[in-house]
This record gives C-alpha cells, structure tokens and sequence, in this order.
C-alpha cells in the first residue's frame, strides 16, 4: 500500500505478504549454500563425526536464520531509529568484557550469559555499521566535507577500536577500523582526509611497535620470514601453505586431506579452514567457495545501490563491505599474504556470535531491499509522516 504525502513523497507501507515477496530469496539460496559448505568441512574435522562440530554450529545457523529473517521483516526505520541504541548496548558489553569478561586462548573477549559465552566484538562489528549509517545519513554532502563534522563519527570509532585492543584481539580490531573507513568513504569524505590518516597511520609504526605484544611481533617478523621459526611462530602458516601447495587442482578428497587428518594443521575448524577446503577439495573447491561470496557480494551491492533512501544505501553497502573484509582478510592471512591475525572465515568457521552476527548482517541488508522505495527524510531518524 502507498500514500502520497504532502511534498510528493511516496511513502510505502508493506503487507507481511508483500515483505516476504521482496525477500531477496536467491541471496538467501546463496547464504544456505556456504553454510552447507562449512557444516561438511566441520564434519571432516570431527573425522566423519556430527557430535564434536556440527551439531552446536548447525543449530547457530538455525537460529541465526530465523533472527535473519525478523531482522528483514521489520520496516527499515526502525534499525534507524533505534542504532544508536543498538550501538551503546554493543559498546556496554565491549566493556563488560573489562570487568567480567571471560578468558580463553589468552584473551579476555567473551561475556559468559550463562546459556552461551557472547563475543561482543563480534556484534560491534554490525552495530558500528549501523551506527555509522544513521549518523551520516543525517548530515548533507556539505557538511560531510568539513572536519568539526567527522569528529563524533571518529569518536565513535575509536571508542570500540581501543576496547577491543584490550583484549586483546587485533584482527577485530582492524576489521571494525576497515569497515568503519569504508562508511566514512561511502558517505562522501574528502579523498585528502585518508590520505591525512594514512600518512599518520605510516609515521606511527615505528611507535606503535614498542606497544605490540611480544606474539604481534612475532606474527609480523613470521609474516616477513615465515622459515625464521619453523617449529613456533611460523608453525601455522607453513603447515598452511603446505596443505594449500597439496591439494593440487582438484584435492584429495573429502576427509582425505593428509595435514588437516593427521593435525599438522592447526586451528582447521576456526581461523584455518579454507585450507582445509583447499586441501581436500583443490583450487577448484576454493574458487567455487570464493564464487558464492562474489555472489553475495554483489548481490549487497546492487540492493545497496537500488535502496531510494541514504541510510539504506549506506547499511547495505557497509554490511556488504564488512561482509568483504571479512573472508578476504582469512583467506590472505592462510595463504601467507598478510600477517595471521585470528579472523574467521564467515559462515565457514565454526563460532557462535560470528555465524549469528553475520546472519543478522546479512538480515539488514534483505531489509534494506525489502524498504527499497521507502523513502526517509536525511535530517531525523523520522518517518516522513
């Protein structure tokens, strides 16, 4: 049903019916399809069993959907309206890990709720975001353009970027960074600002490298010389590359994989398990993975690009690039491109509040195409009645 309003907007109130028939239902094909990837490659861990990986993580994917499918399903002013909300909740929770936080793998980066244990960064990861979308969307180009108008955003950034740090978990830490910068570039922020931040950014290793704990070091020298400790920091990457060299162009097998069977593989059910895809799969079982993400990927950009409203395009190209962020920096970090830095591969690696939190990322950009044609007013988080 549409209403026109008094400055000839048209402003578009969906049925149930209606919402549902919009639902991008190949996109969700698409996200059902990866998962089903991830459930065998988790089922090859376990070595043919369903007890030890596959059952909790299909169980996150179900509930994770069905959080995806309401997420799409409630109209787009809603998400706006209530962001900021959305984002200090996920901030108050970064900081709960300060105080209560629970440890594992030396970090301090979940909060136990009893029923599961949250990772809060994950859920900043989306939050921020959201936050972003709906402060920009407020702003006109103009003032995009002028500095005292970026100093909120900035804030808003760092605040979440330094908790995180704490934990200490830098590859969240970059992601949030990442993915914050690409919204401030979506929303029309001079070129001359990054190159700004980027000079600074480059002045400030030296600095910054007295701050790094001993194992960050360690990465970035591995990174640089991965055989300078074959048997300690050069451990993963190795046994990486060699699985990955190993699988050829068609793979070993399903459950064939030598390094990944044997456990010369570390981490293969969370950080490593591209190359255990690589492995047992080849090149061919990679490609076919990194097609279904290009999929989705433009899939996001083109109901980014289509929404009629600001705050719709700037949620579902900064969900999308989130999205892109975080399968690019796993699978450069397996095959020795960029440091390791402990970042899961989306909908692929078994984690609770990853699968989830991406699975409701994933909601918000199905609701942005579902409200395509609403249309929002840029100053208040209003609606146009």
């Amino acid at each position: 049903m549409a209403l026109r309003d008094g400055i000839g907007f048209t402003e578009v109130r969906l049925t149930l019916g209606q919402k549902l028939w919009n639902v991008n239902w190949t996109l969700v094909l698409l996200i059902c399809l990866t998962a089903s990837i991830g459930f065998a490659m988790l089922y090859s861990v376990s070595e043919g069993t369903v007890d030890t990986w596959v059952k909790r993580q299909t169980v996150r994917f179900g509930v994770g959907f069905v959080l995806m499918l309401l997420v799409a399903l409630v109209d787009i002013r809603f998400w706006l309206r209530y962001a900021y909300a959305i984002y200090f909740l996920a901030l108050a929770l970064l900081g709960a890990v300060e105080v209560i936080g629970v440890v594992g793998m030396g970090a301090q980066r979940w909060v136990d709720l009893g029923v599961v244990n949250l990772q809060p960064s994950e859920i900043m990861k989306i939050a921020l975001v959201l936050a972003l979308a709906r402060y920009f969307h407020g702003l006109s180009a103009e003032e995009v353009e002028r500095m005292r108008w970026l100093l909120i955003p900035v804030v808003m950034v760092a605040a979440p970027v330094v908790l995180v740090l704490r934990q200490p978990d830098l590859g969240t830490a970059l992601l949030l960074a990442i993915g914050a910068g690409a919204m401030f570039f979506l929303a029309g922020v001079r070129l001359w600002i990054f190159g700004s931040v980027l000079f600074a950014g480059l002045a400030a290793i030296p600095f910054a490298w007295h701050y790094l704990r001993d194992y960050q070091r360690d990465r970035i020298l591995t990174f640089l010389n991965p055989e300078r400790d074959p048997l300690g920091a050069g451990y993963h990457i190795l046994q990486s590359k060699i699985a990955l060299g190993s699988g050829g162009l068609v793979g070993k097998g399903f459950m064939n994989g030598s390094q990944s069977q044997l456990d010369f593989l570390p981490e293969k059910q969370t950080d490593f398990i591209f190359t255990m895809l690589a492995e047992e799969f080849g090149l061919i079982g990679g490609l076919v993975l990194l097609a279904l993400y290009g999929l989705m990927l433009a899939y996001g950009a083109v109901i980014a690009l289509r929404s009629r409203n600001h705050f719709g395009r700037l949620l579902g190209m900064g969900v999308s690039f989130t999205f892109f962020v975080y399968f690019f920096i796993n699978i450069a970090m397996v095959t020795g491109l960029i440091p390791v830095v402990g970042v899961p591969l989306p909908l692929i690696s078994y984690g609770g509040t990853a699968m989830v939190t991406i699975l409701i990322g994933f909601g918000l950009l199905i609701c942005v195409c579902i409200h395509r044609d609403v249309r929002i007013p840029r100053r208040a988080g209003m609606d146009e009645s």
